[in-house]
């Protein structure tokens, strides 16, 4: 599965009257992964979803789902897609037993099989304790639960998962994650929408960054951050009054600019890129130590994707 390609998309366009939301983005996702496409409010996340689910008409370009084409045989691709949207698709008058009983049913599932397909999903998702409550009475987190697992009745083999933890807090947050992982490990592949930088990187395999309908990067989570420079090193001194020294002994050591933080002990040092990290780490330490300056701790890192995001975007903007 690894080698096989769950999606290949090229040049895909989407209008809206005279608003282009969707402006030639190319997407590969390889089978079995979770794949991120990461972007902010109106970056045509969403657009791109909805095409690649057959519930839209591109304008231009092409894409296959399993080597099924989105426009030429948009039925062999439903068979074989969900989509779980950023709000919760279930009747809430019912209770979670009967949301997932009902669309069992109408997936063609016996009673018997319907009901057995329902407890073994509400068990699953750590739901069986509100099976027989309205889903008016579950809070977000228990919503979205229920909504994915509505969405996996009949096992897919690619689940679009639009935003799917928007307005959850962290704990609910981080509960579908780990419904998210559980899915991936027994074969679907995952495409995720988010906006959240810590989601992408916490599940994404590969993450496609996208604004103003375009793919502006794309790769692991590592080579995004590596494409925006190197790291940084973080350092807390032993003394305050030795921090200015420390400012312009690591400045020349490194070559680099070096800020001095709130913490009237601590400052950083952005790393220069395409030089080894831990080698210039092991540097600016040796530095410090001949000018007598004690370091009491000290941490190499890699920029995070908040600040990938944000250098992308501001390339995008100038």
């Amino acid at each position: 599965m690894a080698s096989e390609t769950a999606i290949r998309a090229e040049g895909l366009v989407k209008h809206f009257k005279e608003i282009k939301a969707v402006d030639g983005v190319d997407l590969e996702v390889p089978a079995g992964t979770v794949y991120g496409v990461l972007g902010p409010n109106g970056a045509g996340k969403t657009t791109t979803v909805r095409m690649l689910a057959t519930l839209l008409r591109p304008d231009a370009g092409t894409a296959t789902v399993f080597g099924n084409d989105i426009v030429a045989d948009p039925s062999a691709v439903r068979t074989q897609v969900s989509l779980t949207g950023q709000y919760a698709s279930l009747d809430e008058d019912l209770t979670g037993a009967e949301n997932l009983v009902l669309l069992s049913r109408l997936y063609g599932f016996g009673k018997p099989a319907a009901r057995s397909r329902a407890e073994n999903l509400l068990e699953a998702f750590g739901l069986t304790y509100a099976a027989g409550k309205q889903v008016k009475s579950y809070s977000g987190g228990m919503r979205r639960r229920l909504d994915i697992a509505a969405s996996i009745i009949i096992t897919p083999k690619l689940l679009f998962l639009d935003e799917p933890t928007t307005g959850l807090d962290p704990r609910s947050r981080n509960q579908v994650w780990e419904v998210i992982r559980t899915i991936v490990g027994e074969g679907t592949t995952v495409l995720l929408t988010t906006q959240y930088l810590e989601e992408a990187d916490q599940l994404a395999s590969r993450i496609a960054v996208i604004d103003t309908g375009k793919v502006i990067a794309e790769g692991t989570p590592g080579q995004l951050k590596s494409s925006v420079g190197a790291g940084s090193i973080k350092l807390r001194l032993h003394h305050t009054d030795q921090r200015d020294h420390a400012r312009t002994v690591l400045s020349g050591a490194l070559n680099a600019e070096v800020e001095l933080d709130d913490d009237p002990v601590a400052l950083t040092a952005r790393l220069l890129p395409g030089q080894d990290n831990a080698v210039q780490g092991a540097h600016a330490l040796s530095e410090l130590a001949k000018a007598g300056i004690l370091v009491d701790d000290f941490s190499l890192g890699q920029p995070s994707l908040d600040e990938v995001f944000l250098a992308l975007t501001e390339r995008v903007d100038a």
